[in-house]
């Protein structure tokens, strides 16, 4: 009969409550700084500047084709070579936003070219600027096209942040990690790990969905 360990888990469990602010703050900055990336990305990529348009495509085939784990280590200890030098937490939201900022391109991407160029055509004909046109006709809609694939990757960014733990980033992996060279107690940290990786992932789902029938009228069950 195997003797469950939770007492010195759970004595410990505020290690595991900061270690699980720092990975919603990390993937909270992440996001916001990667979606910016994104946006600037997917205008290059959708405008007829060639040599813009090359550069983001090299940057998407580069990060999409490589291993996140690959990339993190790069920047934390390849960089360095160069005389760039990140902390552990700086290089772990470093690689984050790199990495998101080239799938989130590539969707913020679709959903622009998803928008007619009669819609285009028609907003500039009526006087609108070209800001207008992109803030109004192109983002709006397209954001309203794009937001459940992008929430998705907000959640699968979140979730993948747990691989930085590797260059002892302070996040909640790693504090499990910490807690179970104290207590030796590894399913039963890993367990806890494990729920609140869940917990997080339904609260962030549940807060894109309010967020989401707050600016595009979804149905409540979508």
């Amino acid at each position: 009969m195997y003797d469950f360990k939770f007492d010195p888990v759970f004595a410990a469990f505020d290690q595991l409550l900061l270690g699980a602010w720092f990975t919603i703050q990390m993937s909270a900055m992440a996001m916001v700084i990667g979606l910016v990336v994104s946006l600037f990305g997917a205008v290059a990529k959708t405008s007829g500047i060639r040599p813009l348009r090359w550069i983001v495509d090299t940057y998407i085939e580069i990060i999409r084709n490589t291993p996140f784990l690959v990339q993190l280590y790069f920047i934390f200890f390849g960089l360095p070579a160069l005389g760039v030098r990140f902390s552990a937490n700086e290089a772990a939201l470093l690689a984050l936003v790199v990495n998101f900022g080239a799938y989130g391109t590539e969707i913020l991407r679709a959903g622009i070219e998803a928008i007619s160029r009669g819609q285009i055509e028609a907003a500039l004909a009526i006087g609108l600027s070209r800001l207008q046109v992109l803030r109004y006709v192109i983002l709006k809609p397209a954001m309203r096209t794009i937001y459940p694939a992008l929430t998705s990757q907000f959640i699968y960014l979140m979730l993948g942040s747990s691989v930085v733990s590797v260059i002892s980033a302070t996040d909640l992996t790693a504090a499990g990690n910490d807690l179970n060279s104290v207590t030796f107690a590894s399913f039963e940290v890993y367990l806890v790990v494990t729920a609140i990786y869940l917990v997080l992932s339904l609260a962030f789902s549940a807060l894109f969905a309010a967020i989401g029938r707050s600016a595009f009228a979804y149905p409540v069950g979508r």
